[in-house]
């Protein structure tokens, strides 16, 4: 996640690629910039908005965070009884469900609006002769500051608690699912990273781009499920999520523009078939969304379901385009989604530690959840939402601060294409380590399985400050 994704809308105004701003846009960027260094709120931010920044892909990015957030906050049913972690998962119970994952497994959508600011941030760099390493260190700089915080949160908490005589048993899936968000972080700050090289890609090949990222990921699922090659599935976290980002390049170049409302139906229509049958048909599951014990899962290697379901989503996010940018006019609505966007990065980094808390406090008082699914779960959803919510705000009011940049540095201080190369390899295996163990036995050997490599949870915390500082400028204070 970047700058532009995960804090309020970066003041740049998304200006068509090559013209240059008008006067007045610049003036409001320079003011919003002015405005948020010293912490200006959002509605003095909204207020100073350039008339031509598209302000659907703000509220694309921070309603994706939103509907993750709630679903999982709906579709975990975990519980805590007699010292012991039990978690399932409401889809399990409830199979009908799996096919709203169709419309709400949204990471694709956030994949979109991210290829959408990337390319916009990759075009203004450009001219102002900025490299891609100055891009790339900008954007994990902002992405890697509110993970540390969670981490130096919860690593020593974890090591205190067990301290204290909290059990494995308890401890152990508790913090593996406070880890879980950073599995995302980790897969998007990988496409983020060869977004300047993919862009290049784009400028010069266009929609072929798409052509081969889509045969990519068809061959990478034929190897798996008819020669039984399933490690190549890894590969899939390329091919899938950078056809994503590479719609998003497309929208941002204004090609996605020009299809008309009803080729747009057309090609949503034909994405909703192909799953039909991919699903039916295919050896795919219905649920876009891991389930625990399925033998293939459409998210974790992503398949070429996920493809398809990026297709149908972002045409039904082109057709109701319009729609939204009227909304987003009017100065409430647009003043929402700034600040929503200013706290979205806190809000999905804490909110599965607000639902470990919100437990604890109801094993305490020996408070049961009703069984998944039955019509006393449905009925007390509204109230287990509210009850989430609160110890979320806590959280964010406590933690969104830190989403802000603490201090300005100077182009020249990014480190080279070598080292910002290595920085993010080790950032990437870091979280995506942390987010397949948990923070329990940190040194005990081959805990986190990425791809072919084996570490422990502290070598993967050693890996990730390690990435960390190769990719840190060394700033010019200002």
């Amino acid at each position: 996640m970047t700058q532009a994704t995960l804090r309020s809308p970066d003041p740049a105004p998304h200006a068509p690629s090559g013209t240059p701003l008008p006067s007045a846009a610049k003036h409001n960027a320079r003011t919003a910039r002015a405005a948020r260094a010293a912490g200006a709120s959002a509605k003095v931010l909204a207020q100073n908005t350039p008339d031509d920044r598209d302000r659907v892909v703000d509220f694309l990015r921070a309603a994706s965070i939103i509907v993750v957030v709630l679903g999982h906050w709906l579709m975990a049913s975990v519980t805590i009884r007699n010292g012991r972690f039990h978690a399932a998962n409401t889809l399990t119970a409830v199979p009908m469900l799996q096919h709203l994952t169709w419309i709400l497994q949204v990471i694709p959508v956030f994949f979109f609006v991210g290829g959408f600011s990337n390319s916009v941030t990759i075009t203004a760099m450009r001219r102002r002769g900025k490299s891609s390493a100055e891009f790339v260190v900008s954007r994990a700089e902002r992405l890697l500051r509110p993970v540390f915080v969670l981490l130096a949160v919860w690593v020593p908490l974890a090591i205190l608690l067990g301290r204290l005589g909290l059990s494995n048993s308890l401890l152990g899936p508790a913090t593996k699912l406070v880890a879980q968000p950073l599995w995302f972080i980790a897969v998007y700050l990988m496409v983020t990273a060869l977004a300047p090289w993919m862009r290049s890609r784009h400028d010069h090949h266009g929609a072929w781009v798409l052509a081969a990222l889509t045969l990519s990921a068809i061959a990478v699922d034929v190897s798996r499920f008819s020669f039984g090659l399933d490690g190549l599935g890894f590969f899939n976290l390329f091919f899938v999520w950078l056809f994503a980002q590479q719609l998003g390049f497309l929208y941002a170049d204004g090609t996605l523009l020009r299809f008309s409302p009803r080729g747009l139906r057309g090609i949503a229509a034909a994405a909703f078939a192909t799953l039909i049958l991919l699903t039916t048909v295919g050896p795919y599951p219905v649920s876009m969304v891991g389930l625990p014990g399925e033998r293939i899962s459409n998210m974790s290697p992503p398949t070429i379901c996920l493809l398809v379901l990026t297709v149908m989503q972002v045409a039904l996010v082109l057709l109701a385009r319009s729609t939204l940018t009227r909304w987003l006019q009017r100065e409430r609505n647009w003043t929402a989604v700034v600040a929503l966007n200013g706290i979205i990065m806190t809000v999905f980094l804490w909110h599965l530690t607000a639902m470990i808390i919100v437990l604890t406090v109801m094993s305490k008082v020996a408070v049961a959840q009703p069984a998944a699914g039955s019509a006393m779960w449905w009925l007390t959803r509204p109230v287990w939402f509210s009850a989430l919510l609160v110890p979320l705000s806590a959280l964010v009011a406590v933690f969104s601060k830190l989403e802000r940049p603490i201090h300005a540095h100077t182009a020249n201080a990014v480190p080279k294409a070598a080292l910002t190369t290595l920085g993010v390899f080790g950032v990437v295996i870091g979280i995506g380590g942390v987010a397949a163990t948990d923070l329990v036995q940190l040194g005990a050997p081959g805990r986190a399985h990425i791809a072919v490599i084996t570490l422990s949870t502290l070598q993967c915390l050693v890996l990730l400050l390690l990435g960390a500082a190769l990719l840190r400028p060394k700033a010019n204070h200002k």
